[in-house]
C-alpha cells in the first residue's frame, strides 16, 4: 500500500473511533465526513439539547503533500499523538491551527 492510501486509512480509523463514542448529553450525534478526493477528514457534532441547537467541528484534518495538516483538534489528548501511535512520524504532522511562524517551536513539521 502506498503512503497516501495508508495515511487515508489511518486518519479514517482514528476519526471513526472518536465518532463511536456516544455524546454525553442531549440528542447530539457525532458524524464523520471523509473526502478522499480532496483529502479532507472531519468529525463533527449535530443535534439538540435542552431546546438548543448544537453543530460544530471536533476534528478537521487535511492531507496535503503526504503530510497531515491538523486544522482543528477538539480532542482531549490530541489527534497528533494518535497519529504518532499509528506510526506517523512527527515530520509528517503539521499543527496547522498554530500560526506558521509559531510552528517551529513545536516538535512537529513546519510545513
Amino acid at each position: 500500500m502506498d503512503k497516501l492510501e495508508n495515511y487515508r486509512d489511518i486518519v479514517e480509523k482514528i476519526i471513526s473511533e472518536h465518532a463511536a463514542i456516544p455524546y454525553y448529553y442531549g440528542d447530539i450525534e457525532r458524524r464523520t465526513m471523509f473526502d478522499r478526493k480532496n483529502d479532507s477528514y472531519l468529525l463533527y457534532i449535530v443535534g439538540w439539547s435542552d431546546g438548543r441547537r448544537y453543530h460544530g467541528i471536533n476534528i478537521h484534518v487535511d492531507i496535503i503533500n503526504e503530510k497531515f495538516y491538523i486544522q482543528h483538534d477538539g480532542t482531549e489528548d490530541g489527534i497528533a499523538t494518535e497519529l504518532e501511535q499509528a506510526g506517523v512520524p512527527k515530520s509528517d504532522i503539521v499543527l496547522a491551527f498554530h500560526a506558521p511562524e509559531l510552528r517551529k517551536h513545536t516538535e512537529y513539521a513546519v510545513v
